[in-house]
């Protein structure tokens, strides 16, 4: 009989050969075995799983656990029960309502007891019914205090209501949402929002302020990633400041846009912020105007990036954006609808969203767009401080390209490539690029613009670059 205990406190994947396992296994009861046998013993043994308990569970229903957990009963031997065990304690702490996950497993005790059965303890401690942050932000000239309020796992099911409140010195904005993930499938959800949020755009000598509500599902699908989403919302766009152009005066205003989209992603990358390998592809759709409001177009755009790691920890990647915005009706499209490109997120050199259709120093966005790069990142020269925050820097040679312009779609499609082809703004250069954990990253670049055009605003030699990633990250606005 093998009596083990083991107590995992770490998403950390589980040991499972070599002198880490059987370090976890110094205080276990074993049977009689030559030393280099016993991982043998270990992964050879027939086990069953006879029950699993999850202790300290109050609101929490009994269904969603139970899917949750479910595979661990189809665990053969101790390994593979092990590694069952830790996948589904990922899975419960993947739900967002429990603060803490600790796994037990033991021989199987009672009378009902097997020589060769288990018993698995998921030990859990649950989220407060209501958790709450506050903290300030300055930044653009403007400071804001921030309020947020949720109730994590509401009616039992994994459900969250989240309240965000932001009082600044020039804006104020709110924003509740609602989340209900599917039972067995945590990555189907469904969600609603409702929010007010201004912006401010210097570029453009705009500010916009959104009110609306949106729904939201989520559907896996293969590999694949599908977002349905419906949204209606009131926007008021007003002029920034009294030098703002006529042709900006001209878009100010009310308008209500009521429109569905739908989004598809493809992500294989090992990591958002740095990849070394793998690939990402996001198209998205987006119909406004047959369900409601005075704004009709059809609005197309995709992503794609290849990642590929060569010799001497070397990664070269591509990527590839492009759009298209086609407006329905006689009316034409709005500044806030249309796409923009430059900054160090896709034309480096360039100043931000500082390419294209402009008037009187404003820039207005363009309806159609692509833009690409390639990229090479290499470890820092000498490698100083490797396998420790030495590893965190990169060394960043880049070349990039594209362009913005406005489409007559009473032309063809071969005038629409070539009126893309003219005028093709590009950059290159290096710099060093810093890995903020897993949500952002710092660059600092030496950019030389090339192909600049009348009107477009570039900034030659140094620039540098915070760039922050929610999963993906997109060069429009």
């Amino acid at each position: 009989v093998i009596s083990l205990h083991a107590n995992f406190r770490s998403l950390d994947p589980l040991p499972i050969h070599g002198p880490e396992f059987g370090s976890a296994m110094d205080e276990a009861e074993t049977i009689e075995v030559e030393p280099e046998s016993k991982q043998q013993v270990l992964e050879n043994k027939e086990v069953v799983v006879q029950h699993v308990h999850v202790d300290g569970v109050k609101r929490t229903k009994d269904d969603i656990l139970a899917y949750e957990i479910a595979d661990v009963f189809r665990a053969k031997n101790l390994i593979e029960v092990m590694k069952k065990s830790h996948e589904a304690r990922e899975r419960l702490l993947r739900m967002g309502i429990f603060r803490h996950v600790d796994v037990l497993i033991d021989t199987a005790h009672g009378e009902e007891a097997l020589p060769h059965g288990l018993d698995v303890i998921f030990e859990v401690k649950e989220m407060r019914r209501l958790t709450g942050s506050y903290n300030t932000m300055v930044g653009n000239n403007e400071g804001s205090m921030v309020l947020g309020l949720k109730l994590p796992n509401l009616f039992g099911r994994a459900e969250k209501v989240t309240f965000q409140f932001s009082y600044g010195t020039k804006e104020t904005s709110y924003g509740l949402s609602f989340f209900k993930p599917q039972i067995g499938n945590f990555d189907r959800n469904f969600s609603m929002n409702f929010y007010k949020v201004t912006g401010q755009f210097p570029w453009s000598s705009i500010r916009e302020t959104d009110r609306g509500v949106s729904a939201e599902y989520n559907i896996p699908f293969w590999s694949t990633q599908h977002t349905l989403k419906w949204e209606g919302v009131w926007r008021d766009l007003g002029c920034l400041s009294r030098t703002a152009s006529f042709a900006v005066r001209e878009e100010s205003g009310h308008s209500l846009k009521s429109s569905i989209s739908h989004a598809m992603a493809i992500d294989s990358r090992n990591s958002a912020i740095l990849p070394k390998r793998g690939a990402l592809l996001k198209i998205n759709q987006e119909l406004a105007g047959y369900t409601g409001g005075d704004v009709s177009f059809l609005k197309e755009d995709f992503e794609l990036q290849l990642n590929k790691e060569l010799l001497w920890d070397t990664v070269l990647s591509a990527s590839l954006w492009g759009g298209l915005l086609i407006p329905i009706g006689d009316k034409g499209s709005s500044i806030a609808d249309r796409f923009y490109l430059g900054g160090p997120t896709t034309v480096r050199g360039f100043s931000m969203y500082s390419i294209g259709p402009q008037s009187e120093g404003d820039y207005l966005g363009g309806e159609a767009y692509w833009a690409g790069g390639l990229h090479m990142y290499t470890p820092l020269p000498f490698r100083p401080g490797q396998g420790g925050f030495g590893d965190l820097f990169r060394t960043h040679f880049f070349l990039n390209a594209g362009n913005l312009c406005n489409l007559n779609y009473g032309e063809g499609p071969r005038a629409h490539l070539q009126k893309l082809a003219e005028c093709i703004r590009w950059s290159y250069g290096a710099g060093i690029v810093l890995r903020l954990g897993n949500i952002a990253r710092l660059e600092l670049n030496y950019c030389i613009p090339m192909g600049v055009q009348s009107g477009d605003r570039y900034v030659p030699s140094f620039t540098s670059a915070f760039l922050l990633f929610g999963g993906f990250w997109s060069p429009v606005a």
